[in-house]
């Protein structure tokens, strides 16, 4: 209604002043009947009512399509009344809506060949670093370490690349399994022995109960583990020489805790701390971040149906929780 008189106030406006027009003339020539003159401003205005009652009648459909948004793109196909506006409003929005698909199609054949070619760089540029990693054996010290040093950074940057890539696409990364926690600890000391060593800070797994297994995708939950075991060692170095990972279960649901007693995050980053690209104070003290890591892993726990809480203090350390829900807790009472 509000979009009709708007676009009609004009045509009222003219009317109403064509009236004020035509009387005055009338008036000025000398004719002072004034029943005469109300009777023809009456009949004037009467028919403007009844050609802007039957207007909006008529297009009643096609005004309130104007003045509401539409709840989906497949909405902008739907007709209104039949009309020489009505009818170019549709040919317009159906253009449109081929014109936005066409664009959406090729935009996502060139995201998918991109996420493609990153796969397939990333897996390329492993064989390289394994072996230059190999070469490196066989070198004197310290330029073994040194070296193996670096292909282990390298190797953490394009697991992260990989990584990102597949989040694009996680439903269909999915594989959901039983996975015994304590395992998973295990599986990821081992894989970062040398990273352990080369800042002095060791992991320690406390285990509250055997056995604890929840349902979750093995392969994320290793990124996601080793994602929060990285930082907790990085802001640990030259601090503390150990972190703690405990598996417990806790109102019935399956904990995984990462603790370091290391730097802290500042009360003005916790918020931010899982924003992508996001280093925070932190990270400018420490070179190597590249606010991915924690993004990555709360996006992946999200999909995955966990949850992720964090506990910080400045100069005393972080504690952050995976934490898996009751129906994903496989764990024997």
């Amino acid at each position: 209604m509000k979009l009709f008189f708007r676009e009609h106030s004009l045509l009222i406006a003219i009317q109403a002043l064509q009236l004020f027009v035509v009387l005055s003339i009338y008036w000025l020539a000398g004719f002072r009947f004034i029943l005469p003159a109300l009777y023809a401003t009456f009949l004037g205005f009467f028919f403007l009512a009844c050609y802007l009652a039957y207007h909006y009648v008529s297009r009643r459909g096609f005004y309130k399509r104007l003045s509401e948004p539409l709840d989906s793109l497949d909405a902008s196909l739907k007709g209104t009344e039949h009309g020489p506006a009505s009818d170019a409003l549709d040919k317009l929005l159906r253009d449109q809506y081929r014109y936005y698909m066409n664009q959406l199609k090729t935009l996502e054949q060139q995201q998918e060949q991109h996420l493609q070619f990153m796969d397939q760089w990333v897996h390329q540029m492993k064989t390289p670093l394994s072996v230059i990693e190999l070469t490196a054996q066989n070198l004197d010290e310290p330029d073994s370490s040194n070296i193996r040093e670096e292909t282990d950074r390298m190797k953490t940057g394009l697991n992260t690349i990989l990584y990102m890539a597949r989040l694009r696409s996680i439903e269909r990364d999915f594989h959901i399994k039983p996975v015994l926690l304590s395992k998973i600890v295990h599986e990821v000391n081992k894989e970062n022995r040398r990273f352990y060593i080369r800042n002095n800070v060791y992991p320690r797994l406390e285990e509250e109960k055997p056995g604890i297994t929840v349902e979750t995708d093995e392969k994320w939950l290793f990124f996601m583990l080793s994602q929060l075991i990285h930082n907790a060692v990085k802001y640990s170095s030259g601090k503390s020489s150990s972190i703690v990972v405990t598996v417990c279960e806790k109102a019935g649901e399956a904990v995984l805790q990462v603790k370091d007693c290391g730097a802290g995050i500042p009360e003005a980053d916790k918020r931010r701390v899982f924003d992508p690209f996001y280093t925070g104070e932190n990270g400018r003290v420490f070179r190597e971040s590249t606010g991915m890591g924690l993004y990555l892993t709360k996006e992946a726990a999200g999909y995955l149906g966990h949850r992720i809480e964090l506990d910080s203090e400045v100069g005393k350390g972080t504690e952050i929780r995976l934490i898996f829900s009751r129906t994903q807790n496989l764990t024997p009472v």
